[in-house]
């Protein structure tokens, strides 16, 4: 397989198809798990914590997040999520293209409602909790849309498309819709200094990558930008490019038969037994013992999207 291919299949991961593009995900990560890498997707997605108190990133806010509250992500924004209380942690996400909710043609609902949502001019806020009356209705919608995702309920596609768009209807009160158009210069200038090294990093991940290879592409010195990355996204430059490869080789070991020394090699380690080691501390088990079905609960975080 040529590597266009492979980035076709391995880096743009597809939630739902063509016909009805909306995927729901439920993970469920033991006491000690990693919760999810800062990245970023062209789908919008709703955020549903179920258990455990976590901090929530998007872009370059950052927040706590309790059980029964949300976070909306636009399209495009960076997210991340980390452990903020030691213990289990349950969630669930809804994640969908916008496209999904357009007019055929150009009408009063796509004037008005949908594009200024794909502009980020009138959006759900960034973060949602059932403490306000409104916003917990928006949050009981929510949960019914994964109920009809969950069991399949007949005309269930329908009955997700018709709720986000009844959800969207109830920010049109004063005071309720957020508008994340106009960003800071200096926030837009990080995010995208980060976006740049993190689309470096998925399309180079087979290869070598050196510090100096990232540091260039912003530019900044070597040090200048370890800490700069650090701070966007609480890892080493060289703990996140792991981690990315971790997440392909556990898509590999879940879709292939492929020997372990193999895919190791495919994804960047050039080395079989560093390669077991960092799957084992990312994954909580072995790549093999992944393979087989793992620990319960262990690296569900790494192929959630």
């Amino acid at each position: 397989m040529d590597r266009t291919s492979q980035r076709l299949l391995k880096e743009d991961r597809v939630h739902g198809d063509a016909m009805f593009p909306l995927a729901a995900y439920w993970i469920e990560l033991p006491a000690g798990t990693h919760i999810l890498d800062t990245h970023w997707h062209e789908e919008a997605e709703f955020f549903l914590l179920q258990e455990g108190e976590i901090t929530f990133q998007v872009d370059t806010d950052y927040f706590p997040l309790k059980p029964g509250e949300v976070v909306f992500i636009e399209s495009g924004d960076i997210h991340a999520a980390h452990v903020l209380k030691d213990g289990p942690c349950r969630f669930c996400a809804l994640v969908f293209h916008q496209g999904l909710l357009a007019s055929a043609q150009y009408d009063a609902i796509q004037q008005s409602v949908i594009l200024p949502l794909q502009e980020k001019r009138q959006s759900f806020p960034r973060h949602m909790t059932p403490e306000v009356p409104w916003q917990a209705e928006l949050i009981a919608q929510l949960e019914r849309m994964m109920e009809a995702y969950a069991i399949k309920m007949p005309g269930f596609e329908a009955f997700m498309k018709g709720t986000l768009l009844i959800m969207l209807s109830q920010l049109a009160a004063p005071g309720r819709a957020a508008n994340y158009s106009q960003a800071g210069s200096a926030d837009t200038t990080k995010i995208n200094r980060l976006k740049k090294v993190i689309l470096y990093i998925q399309e180079n991940y087979r290869e070598p990558i050196r510090l100096s290879d990232l540091s260039e592409l912003i530019p900044m010195s070597e040090g200048q930008f370890t800490r700069f990355f650090k701070a966007m996204t609480r890892k080493t430059p060289v703990d996140y490019i792991n981690s990315y490869r971790i997440r392909q080789a556990a898509d590999l070991l879940q879709q292939t038969d492929r020997k372990i020394s193999d895919i190791a090699l495919e994804v960047g380690f050039d080395n079989v037994s560093y390669f077991i080691k960092v799957f084992r501390k990312g994954m909580k088990c072995s790549p093999s013992e992944f393979r087989k079905g793992g620990v319960p609960g262990a690296g569900q975080s790494q192929l959630y999207p």
